[in-house]
C-alpha cells in the first residue's frame, strides 16, 4: 500500500531549499571582504566607519589624520587635522638664537646713540634747569637729626644754614629749632655756641682760638620773628676772629629741650680775599643764533674760573642752568654766560630772561682748600631784551668730541646691522 507523503512537510522541506540557496551568496560575499581587508592593510581597516555615507577610502584618510594627532586630543570624523611642521635643525636653531642676540645688541646700539645725540644737542655750559635740580637755588642746606645719636628721646633737631661758601667781607645766618616726631615745635635752648676751625682742616697745626656765638630767638641777629622756637645766629668770618683764614670753619653747639641734651654743628667754606669781584656792569647779545650775557669781572688773580648762574623766564620759572670754565687773565674781563638759541626754542621761555645768583670761584691745582671763592651775587642780576623767535638758531650744538662719539656710536649700529643682514642672507641661501 502506498503512503502518500502530507503536502505541509513537503512545503517546508521548500522553504529550506530556498533559504540555503540565499545564504549562499552572503556567506561567499563576506569572505571575499574579509580578503580585500587583508590586502588593503591595518591602516584602512582601522579607518573603516560604520558611519552612513562614509566610504572605505574616507576611512582610511581619517585614521592616518588621527594617527598624526596629538594624544588625546579630539578629531572631527572625516576632518583630518593641520600638518605638523617637521622639526628644525641643530643649524636653524643656532642661527635663530644668534639672529635673537644681535637683534638685542642693535637695540642697545641705537639707544645709545639716540641717548648721546638727544644729551648733547645743548652744550655743556646751557643746560635747562631741570637737569640741574639741586642747582635751582643758591646752597642753603636743611637737615633734621635726633638730638640724641642713641635713640633715647624723640626730639628732633631742625637745622637750616643760610649758605655753604662765603667770601670777603659776607655774613652768614644760622638756624635752630625743635620738634617732635609729628613735626611739631617743641621749646629748647641753644649753648655754648662757637665757631672754629673744622678738624679734618687742622693737618697737624695748632688750631686758632675758637670765637663764640650765640643763638637768639627775640628778632636781632637775622632772626625772623621773635619767640617763634628758631635760634638764629649771624657770623662774618672777617670780623670775628679769622680775618686771614682760608678753608672750612665749623659752627658747634649744645642744645637742650626738656630732659633731653645734645650736640650738632654747621660746616662752612670761607675765602678771606676773593681773587675776584664782580664789577656790577652786565650787557648782552645775539651771537651766532644764541643770547650771550656779559658780566663785568675784575680779576686779581689769573687762572681758571668756573662760575655759574641761574636764567628765569619772565615770570620767575626756572628756565636755564648756564656756567663758564675757562682760564682767565688778570684785570678786567667778562664772564660770558651762553643760553643757547635752540635751547630757548625748545624750552619757549617767557621772554625777557632773568639772570640771577651768580656765583663762582678759581679753582687751584694743588693745596686744601681746591679753590678761593668769589663773593656771589644773590637774586636777580641783569634782566634781558625781548627778542623774535627768528634772532634765535634751531641747529643743534656742535663739537669736535661730539661728532666723534656719534660716528663711533653710529658705526656700532652699522656693525650689528650688518651682522643681521648677512645672517639673514645665509638662511636663505639654498
Amino acid at each position: 500500500m502506498a503512503v502518500n507523503t502530507p503536502a505541509p512537510a513537503q512545503s517546508s522541506r521548500s522553504r529550506r531549499a530556498l533559504w540555503l540557496l540565499l545564504l549562499v551568496p552572503i556567506v561567499f560575499g563576506g569572505l571575499w571582504w574579509i580578503g580585500s581587508a587583508g590586502e588593503s592593510g591595518p591602516d584602512e581597516v582601522a579607518g573603516t566607519s560604520s558611519a552612513p555615507g562614509l566610504s572605505q577610502s574616507s576611512g582610511a584618510s581619517g585614521a592616518k589624520a588621527i594617527a598624526g594627532a596629538a594624544p588625546g586630543a579630539p578629531v572631527a570624523p572625516g576632518k583630518a587635522a593641520a600638518p605638523v611642521a617637521p622639526p628644525r635643525s641643530r643649524e636653524e636653531e643656532e642661527r635663530e638664537a644668534q639672529r635673537a642676540v644681535l637683534e638685542k645688541r642693535l637695540e642697545r646700539a641705537k639707544f645709545s646713540l639716540d641717548s648721546y645725540v638727544a644729551g648733547t644737542r645743548y652744550p655743556p655750559e646751557s643746560r635747562p634747569i631741570r637737569e640741574h635740580p639741586d642747582q635751582e637755588q643758591l646752597a642753603s642746606p636743611e637737615r633734621k637729626q635726633p638730638l640724641k645719636r642713641d635713640g633715647s628721646s624723640d626730639v628732633q633737631l631742625k637745622l637750616k644754614q643760610e649758605k655753604v661758601f662765603v667770601a670777603g667781607d659776607e655774613v652768614v645766618h644760622f638756624y635752630v629749632g625743635c620738634e617732635n616726631i609729628s613735626n611739631q615745635p617743641l621749646p629748647c635752648q641753644v649753648t655754648n655756641a662757637t665757631a672754629h676751625e673744622a678738624e679734618h682742616a687742622l693737618g697737624g697745626q695748632a688750631p686758632l682760638a675758637a670765637v663764640p656765638l650765640s643763638f637768639v630767638d627775640d628778632g636781632t641777629q637775622g632772626d625772623v620773628l621773635a619767640g617763634d622756637g628758631t635760634f638764629t645766629t649771624a657770623f662774618q668770618p672777617s670780623k670775628q676772629g679769622f680775618p686771614l683764614y682760608s678753608g672750612t670753619l665749623r659752627i658747634s653747639f649744645q642744645v637742650r629741650s626738656g630732659s633731653a641734651e645734645g650736640s650738632a654743628f654747621f660746616d662752612i667754606l670761607f675765602t678771606p680775599s676773593p681773587p675776584a669781584r664782580f664789577t656790577g656792569k652786565v650787557r648782552e647779545a645775539v651771537v651766532r643764533g644764541s643770547l650771550h650775557i656779559y658780566v663785568g669781572l675784575q680779576v686779581r688773580t689769573a687762572g681758571r674760573y668756573v662760575l655759574a648762574g641761574r636764567v628765569d623766564d619772565e615770570a620767575g620759572v626756572p628756565f636755564a642752568y648756564v656756567s663758564f670754565n675757562e682760564e682767565i687773565p688778570a684785570g678786567p674781563q667778562e664772564v660770558d654766560f651762553v643760553v643757547f638759541g635752540k635751547l630757548i626754542l625748545d624750552e619757549a621761555p617767557a621772554l625777557p630772561l632773568k639772570l640771577r645768583d651768580v656765583e663762582g670761584f678759581l679753582l687751584k691745582e694743588r693745596g686744601d682748600p681746591d679753590r678761593e671763592l668769589l663773593s656771589t651775587l644773590p637774586g636777580y642780576v641783569h634782566t634781558t631784551r625781548e627778542y623774535p623767535n627768528s634772532v634765535f638758531s634751531s641747529e643743534e650744538w656742535q663739537s669736535e668730541e661730539r661728532s666723534r662719539y656719534i660716528g663711533r656710536f653710529s658705526e656700532d649700529v652699522k656693525e650689528i646691522q650688518d651682522e643681521l643682514d648677512a645672517l639673514a642672507g645665509g638662511a636663505k641661501a639654498p
